[in-house]
């Protein structure tokens, strides 16, 4: 292998290390977190439905499979705090519903309805 061509390689590698080594050092606390997307003008957040699969009284939480939000968060089925601790004497396992998460807490529902 001539000269020339073994530096190119070992800058080639050595590159390829810098760059392995700047990505494990980035910051992923944001894996997973909702995108970021302007609250909406309106003091009325946009609904969207959701099936309750887990009530947590003691917690305060109720647990929710929906699609995409319209906040950018990606479907999934997620865990959240009521905003109202006396919506989990009415929500029923099973049950579909729409709601909206506060704006500033996207962990937190603000309001709901069942779809009927």
């Amino acid at each position: 292998m001539t000269l020339r061509i073994r530096s190119v390689l070992i800058t080639a590698l050595l590159g390829a290390g810098f760059a392995v080594t700047g990505m494990a050092q980035m910051d992923h606390s944001g894996h997973g977190a909702m995108v970021s997307k302007p609250a909406p003008a309106t003091a009325e957040a946009a609904m969207a439905e959701g099936v309750v699969k887990k009530i947590d009284k003691a917690g305060k939480r109720v647990t929710i499979a929906h699609g995409a939000l319209p906040n950018g968060m990606p479907a999934m089925t997620m865990a959240y705090t009521v905003k109202d601790p006396a919506w989990l004497d009415k929500l029923q396992v099973g049950q579909k519903i729409r709601f909206a998460t506060d704006p500033v807490d996207g962990m937190m529902v603000s309001r709901y309805e069942p779809v009927k």
